[in-house]
């Protein structure tokens, strides 16, 4: 297990520690409960990434909905579920926020994690998603089809993003295994696309936008293609932390319900929220197409990138999402 865990967070760095949330102390990491205050605040570490997905998280710290169910997180950033999955596995956080696939390697190799709720969603709308294929301007690829024996940029191999362009290229017509994959932070692929280096590019907001802004275009929405409206991150605990303290569980989960309904009903006040934690400037904020955030996951998108998973080779043995999910 140790070397697995490993594994996960090989080449993956965790970054800035800000405190977040009401009064109470500042907590500790490592398997307890997280640490409690007099007055019953519960501090909780959460590892998040810092990018227009997790806007929710910040929100409902700021109108209070976290200290209303006697929580305060103190949140860690890390650039990628890879290094959140073994640091809640480990105790150093209780919570953290990952992609479906990832998730889903851990459990099949038997990582014990739990999904505990809701984190993002396609827009289920094909062309205005906030995620997509891309090309530079000028290009000749008009579709995903033409990928084939072209280099294209994904900010993770073998993960969500490059199951999701490998259907998108199957549905168009063309053969996945032809298609040069390589990886790519999602902030670099604007300026490489540009240059030539790379053909193609699977981004998201706000890296989409910017390449808009530049006059590239979007030739397939790869997300849309896997599942309508489908579930592709949740919030998550490891299973032993569920089972040692459901009451905190139940706590986080109802205070991120209510967060994520908040956003998903405020855009204005999610796109001011993020420049808080992010360097997006407001200018490209406003440009950029937010996903969704529902209050349930879909369980058939999540099956359906089970299926592509498998279909891919990410799975050494098939996910028990029955485990895996809330």
């Amino acid at each position: 297990m140790r070397r697995l865990l490993a594994g996960l967070a090989a080449g993956t760095l965790l970054l800035v520690t800000a405190a977040c949330g009401s009064s109470g102390d500042s907590g500790d990491s490592g398997d307890s409960g997280g640490s409690s205050s007099s007055s019953g605040t519960t501090t909780v570490q959460l590892g998040l990434i810092p990018i227009v997905d997790v806007a929710p998280v910040y929100l409902g710290v700021e109108r209070g909905f976290y200290a209303e169910h006697g929580l305060k997180l103190s949140i860690t950033t890390a650039q990628g579920g890879a290094a959140i999955v073994p640091a809640v596995v480990s105790g150093q956080f209780q919570f953290g926020f990952s992609n479906m696939t990832s998730l889903m390697v851990a459990q099949s190799n038997n990582v014990p994690v739990r999904a505990v709720a809701n984190g993002i969603a396609s827009t289920g709308v094909r062309g205005a998603d906030f995620g997509a294929i891309t090309v530079r301007k000028g290009s000749p690829l008009k579709s995903a089809k033409d990928l084939e024996g072209k280099k294209v940029a994904i900010n993770t191999l073998k993960n969500i993003n490059e199951t999701a362009v490998r259907e998108s290229v199957r549905k168009a017509g063309g053969d996945p295994d032809e298609v040069d994959f390589v990886e790519l932070a999602f902030d670099q692929m604007p300026a490489a696309l540009d240059g030539g280096r790379i053909d193609a590019a699977m981004v998201v907001e706000p890296a989409l936008a910017t390449i808009k802004d530049r006059g590239g275009v979007e030739i397939a929405s790869p997300l849309v293609d896997v599942a309508q409206d489908l579930t592709v991150a949740m919030y998550f605990t490891s299973g032993q932390y569920a089972q040692q303290h459901p009451d905190v569980v139940k706590r986080f989960q109802e205070a991120t319900a209510q967060s994520l309904a908040y956003a998903d009903s405020h855009p204005d006040e999610v796109r001011r929220i993020v420049t808080t934690y992010t360097k997006i400037p407001a200018a490209v904020l406003a440009k950029v197409t937010l996903p969704k955030w529902p209050a349930d996951p879909n369980r058939s998108s999540v099956e359906a990138l089970e299926k592509l998973g498998e279909r891919d080779g990410l799975f050494k043995s098939a996910p028990d999402l029955d485990e895996l999910l809330p």
